[in-house]
């Protein structure tokens, strides 16, 4: 059974940082992308970042502005998301997605979703 788990929210204050964590299990792509998103109360859910499975290949949001890094360890079927100087508009639940293919920033072509873990930054 294809599953992915995230872990490592929290509440965190401004400034400060965390490390999310999805654990892939039961995936049987051969060429697939993992990806971040996260949705805010009464807002759509947004792409944060992919990256390749099977390479290095990243892609951010704008609104990372360098803040955020994607990483993945690929012998514990780990995908990592680093966050640095959050603010409070970081505030939302963090997804972890899978899709075939190539990269993609419309949560509607990942096939994959975890339960998400929920992010509040305090001001």
């Amino acid at each position: 059974q294809e599953q992915l788990v995230e872990s490592g929210g929290g509440l965190v204050q401004a400034g400060g940082s965390l490390r999310l964590s999805c654990v892939a299990s039961g995936l049987t792509f051969s060429s697939y992308v993992m990806g971040w998103f996260r949705q805010a109360p009464g807002k759509e859910r947004e792409f944060v970042a992919a990256i390749y499975w099977s390479g290095s290949s990243t892609l951010y949001a704008d609104f990372v502005k360098g803040r955020f890094t994607i990483s993945k360890e690929n012998a514990k079927n780990t995908l990592y998301l680093q966050m640095n100087s959050l603010e409070p508009e970081d505030t939302a639940i963090y997804y972890c997605a899978c899709r075939r293919g190539y990269h993609n920033t419309d949560p509607h072509q990942y096939d994959i979703w975890g339960q998400g873990t929920q992010l509040t930054v305090s001001s």
